[in-house]
């Protein structure tokens, strides 16, 4: 017997985090805010997604929960007009734009839906973002007297830098800080009460928050969180028309196969993403990128090709048009990561130069940079079987990161630990194990 396939309208509500009650409690607030009631309960929502049509009125409710412009339903399509969620990915498009960012805002409510998401999906994903144009705006409604302003959206602009520009040393006081501005942006896009020219705008800080809230679940540890709030700025990045942020999201996503040892996912996201991009840092940073997922699959010749024209295009372009989220990109990023690589191809003693040449370069201000870079170089001194400066590399990455929060550099190091192992004698060696412990 095969088994059933949920209803459109549970798969939704599930991504959304909503029990029945839930959905039922926000379909009766929808209705609320018209001057209406309704009468929908958890049996009345249960017997929906068995099967049961809805009324155009509840219809268009569970429109407004789901976030989908009433402009984009069509209550005789029912259920084909619901937002489709394909292993665990919501598909591009302007009525999945708002639902992309109310699951990612969800996740960590949803234990059953943190689960990884394919690299096959997310490739696909990319592949789409790629081939696709975002669809034109549906046509304008007459504004609200209560319509958001150019002000509002300013202000919103100005907080969402100031919290993008944190390091990650303050970030990690302040964490909630960036759910709830992202909550309300997301509210804001879904209310619709703006003019078409604040719409991008309006996208834009969906999308550079979302990224930088990844960043931070990243960070943490948290991937089935941080692939979703990828995947959401990634909804915005498009439906703003922003081809390079975009391809930004689409490279974190990368960065985060690439972490998770899966770099046949990380080169099949990038290559998507390469398509696409537009400014040559941007371009340079995507290479730098895929050069390291083709190293840690043995590509030699690919990975050498990508470094120089990631070397290539760093610092070329129109300086007053870089993209932030790529601003940050640097010699020394250039030179470590090309280490890194080379670490990956077995040419030890150029790969340790580079690194160290790399460290050299960082400015101080970029302090989880610079604990990656050292356990970087932890890595290369032990591969040069020189343990006693592996070991004090390793132990100041550790106690940087512990200082600025940042959990996933620690386990970078203490993946590091069991090559120590036939050096507990040296010195320093115990100290860092004992620090690690």
């Amino acid at each position: 017997m095969h088994k059933r396939e949920r209803h459109p309208l549970a798969l939704a509500r599930a991504a959304l985090g909503m029990s029945g009650d839930q959905m039922a409690k926000a379909i009766r607030a929808a209705a609320e805010r018209e001057g209406l009631r309704s009468g929908v309960d958890r049996q009345r929502v249960h017997k929906w997604e068995q099967g049961v049509r809805p009324s155009d009125d509840s219809q268009r409710y569970i429109a407004q929960v789901l976030g989908i412009p009433l402009d984009d339903i069509g209550p005789a399509e029912w259920p084909r007009w619901l937002p489709a969620v394909d292993s665990g990915v919501v598909p591009l498009g302007h009525a999945n734009t708002v639902h992309a960012l109310r699951e990612a805002l969800h996740t960590m409510n949803r234990r059953t839906l943190l689960s990884t998401i394919p690299g096959s999906a997310l490739v696909t994903l990319a592949g789409s973002w790629a081939g696709t144009e975002p669809v034109a705006h549906v046509q304008e409604q007459p504004l609200p007297d209560n319509a958001v302003g150019e002000d509002v959206v300013a202000a919103l602009e100005d907080t969402s830098a100031r919290l993008n520009a944190l390091a990650t040393e303050q970030r990690q006081h302040i964490a909630p800080l960036y759910d709830a501005h992202l909550t309300r942006v997301t509210d804001l896009i879904d209310e619709r009460r703006y003019p078409r020219a604040l719409k991008a705008r309006l996208h834009g800080l969906a999308a550079s928050l979302s990224q930088t809230v990844a960043w931070i679940r990243f960070d943490c540890g948290e991937h089935g969180a941080a692939t979703r709030y990828w995947i959401a700025g990634l909804h915005n990045a498009h439906a703003g028309k922003d081809r390079d942020m975009g391809a930004a999201l689409l490279s974190d996503l990368a960065y985060q196969a690439s972490w998770r040892d899966d770099p046949a996912t990380a080169a099949g996201i990038l290559q998507k993403a390469l398509n696409r991009t537009t400014h040559p840092a941007a371009s340079s940073l995507l290479h730098l990128r895929l050069a390291r997922a083709q190293a840690a699959l043995g590509e030699r010749r690919a990975t050498l090709a990508s470094l120089s024209t990631a070397e290539r295009l760093l610092g070329t372009g129109d300086p007053s048009d870089m993209p932030a989220w790529c601003s940050w990109l640097s010699p020394a990023d250039v030179a470590v990561d090309s280490g890194r690589c080379l670490l990956d191809l077995g040419d030890v003693t150029r790969a340790h130069a580079l690194i160290a040449e790399g460290q050299a370069l960082l400015p101080p201000s970029r302090d989880k940079t610079r604990g990656i870079f050292l356990a970087y170089r932890a890595q290369g001194h032990l591969s040069r079987r020189e343990p006693d400066a592996a070991a004090a590399d390793a132990l100041e990455a550790l106690h940087l990161a512990k200082r600025i929060g940042a959990p996933r550099c620690v386990q970078l190091v203490r993946d590091l630990v069991p090559q120590f192992a036939p050096y507990r004698s040296t010195q320093g060696v115990s100290e860092l194990l004992h620090a690690a412990a």
